[in-house]
């Protein structure tokens, strides 16, 4: 009999834990239990931008473990692989394998300012900046469809507008703290999308290669869980089966 899985789902940059809704519905449709939780500033979260650290998303993460009786099949998307990561590297006996959606793998000391340094061909990255005061990140409205979403229809992607908040500066100059003995030894996924305009596919597989025990490949948009809910979801199931 398949062994049912606990995956957490943690949402992208700007976005919230409603990202997984169709993602989340497959799954417990095949029996795993889902949690996709709203982090700090996010989602239904109100806490207000200029006083979130990027320790506030890890301590999110970490309570939920902690209140978990079995280990995780820990999935982050984009920015929020580097959460993941240092999630894993502080309860690593929580997390039974690690997955990087079109996310950010760095190694020791590498923040997501540092990574996107002389990132070419990233349509977020070109059309990113800072509010005024420096504590708000933002992609330009009028880009953000072709740099996250380019593969659902623009009435969609508008809809979905309303729930995508500004994006707290402060955790996007965090320096990632993992070892090689703990986070090192955790197994990992990564699965790439060949047709991501914020996080090139030719950076994905620079920051994996080498990295992971396998690899997956979505021909899919920076969210996937949006266009292609089911072939996600799909590979999340097969992750879940891996010895």
């Amino acid at each position: 009999m398949e062994k049912k899985e606990t995956f957490v789902l943690v949402h992208a940059a700007w976005l919230g834990g409603w990202q997984w809704d169709a993602t989340a519905r497959l799954l417990t449709g095949n029996g795993h239990k889902v949690f996709a939780p709203d982090l700090p500033g996010h989602g239904s979260d109100a806490t207000p931008a200029a006083a979130i650290v990027m320790e506030h998303y890890v301590a999110a993460i970490t309570t939920l473990l902690d209140s978990l009786d079995e280990p995780v099949i820990l999935v982050g998307h984009s920015f929020n692989g580097i959460t993941v990561s240092r999630v894993a590297e502080l309860r690593p006996e929580k997390v039974r394998k690690l997955v990087f959606l079109t996310a950010f793998l760095l190694p020791q000391g590498a923040s997501f300012l540092s990574a996107v340094q002389g990132v070419e061909g990233s349509s977020a990255v070109d059309h990113f900046y800072l509010s005024e005061d420096k504590t708000y990140a933002f992609v330009s409205e009028q880009e953000m469809h072709h740099a996250f979403a380019h593969d659902i229809p623009r009435e969609a992607f508008d809809q979905a507008k309303a729930y995508i908040v500004p994006e707290p500066a402060a955790p996007l100059t965090y320096q990632l703290e993992v070892s090689d003995a703990v986070f090192g030894a955790i197994p990992k996924f990564y699965i790439e999308c060949t047709e991501d305009h914020a996080i090139p596919l030719s950076v994905q597989r620079a920051m994996y290669t080498g990295k992971v025990k396998r690899s997956y490949l979505l021909n899919a948009s920076h969210t996937p869980n949006f266009s292609q809910p089911e072939k996600l979801a799909a590979v999340l199931l097969d992750i879940a089966s891996v010895q």
